[in-house]
């Protein structure tokens, strides 16, 4: 690997053959003394110093024009956003609707270091153009958005390529198979990847806390709805139903008869009339975030992090639910010895704590 590939070797996002491209463009030249990288930028057609972030743009724009087909003359650099008389913002990348020469139809942005800032800028500068598709990415990961109205960002799987259209990506029927898939890239991504319990951050964030319900029980229903639904795809073969590919209030319908049908499977976790409480629109975001996960035969850690997080410290002392914690439960099952063939019985079992760490490896002895 060469100096260059090695420096940025981190950058897992892109294959092994896109950054290598991107290397073989690469020239160095003094700057103050020393040797630095530059490359032609694939848009400007001009020289540019390679940093960590125009690296990241470089290998954005040879993949959306590479992979993705957009032409060349449909993208721009440090696009100019408007904001009433402040038009000092820039995008990073912008490319431009195939019948709307003028009008961005996507947003790239590579600077902000952070998920949420990016995301943050991204909302601003496609309300400001009516971008329908935004993406965030520091080289490592990468985040997609539909635009679907001003106040709702649907996280979908991929960009559509130039010759297919937004309702062709999103409305692409998903299988047990597409959630396998997606969790192998996350596993890829390795400690980059964001958590589910991550993502449960971010939707209380920016839904749930001003959504009027109780977060824990109305995450719980959906949990519960979607395990249901992926038992049924991996039973039976069909394409899973817990997906957000209708209007808001269609998708609240789907979604209740989905937990209803998933109440009379397993009867008994809730009443018989417990309804999802959340709003069409809030509904519509949290299916959005939660689709991409598989939970079926999954990590049963990742679910476990994510369930006690969905309880606050206050709202546990309220319901009188306190969650061991780990280094005790793996004391207690390390002196249990539980063996194959033997039954256990957890009557207070919560995030199934104690169930979940028997069907792990032991921990190792303390040196």
């Amino acid at each position: 690997m060469n100096k260059i590939a090695a420096e940025f070797s981190e950058f897992v996002l892109f294959s092994e053959e896109e950054a290598r491209a991107l290397d073989a463009r690469v020239v160095m030249r003094e700057n103050r003394g020393k040797q630095v990288p530059y490359v032609t930028c694939l848009v400007r057609d001009k020289e540019v110093q390679l940093k960590s972030e125009e690296r990241t743009r470089q290998l954005w724009l040879a993949r959306l024009i590479d992979k993705l087909g957009y032409a060349r003359s449909r993208i721009a650099i440090e696009y100019p956003i408007t904001f009433g008389r402040d038009s000092s913002k820039r995008a990073d990348i912008v490319v431009f609707d195939a019948d709307r020469p003028t009008v961005p139809y996507i947003i790239v942005e590579v600077k902000q270091p952070k998920y949420k800032d990016g995301k943050e800028q991204l909302r601003s500068y496609a309300h400001a153009t009516g971008a329908p598709l935004a993406v965030w990415s520091d080289g490592i990961l990468a985040e997609v958005w539909h635009r679907k109205n001003p106040n709702y960002f649907m996280p979908i799987h991929e960009l559509p390529r130039a010759d297919q259209t937004i309702e062709q990506v999103v409305d692409q029927p998903w299988t047990i198979q597409t959630l396998i898939d997606l969790e192998e890239e996350r596993v890829k991504e390795g400690k980059f990847a964001r958590s589910l319990r991550d993502l449960i951050e971010d939707m209380e964030d920016e839904v749930l806390a001003n959504a009027g319900v109780d977060v824990f029980e109305e995450v719980f229903k959906l949990i519960f709805t979607k395990l249901y639904d992926e038992m049924n795809s991996h039973r039976l073969g069909n394409a899973l139903r817990f997906r957000n590919q209708n209007t808001a209030a269609q998708l609240k319908v789907a979604i209740q008869n989905l937990f209803d049908e998933a109440k009379k499977k397993w009867p008994g976790v809730f009443l018989d009339d417990e309804r999802i409480r959340l709003s069409p629109d809030h509904l519509q975001v949290c299916v959005g975030s939660l689709e991409e996960w598989k939970l079926f035969n999954s990590n049963l850690d990742v679910i476990d992090d994510a369930f006690e997080y969905l309880v606050s410290k206050s709202s546990k002392g309220e319901k009188g639910q306190y969650f061991t914690p780990r280094w005790v439960i793996d004391m207690c099952v390390k002196m249990m010895n539980p063996k194959e063939g033997e039954t256990v019985v957890d009557t207070a079992c919560g995030s199934a704590g104690f169930t979940v760490h028997m069907t792990l490896p032991p921990p190792p002895n303390p040196v």
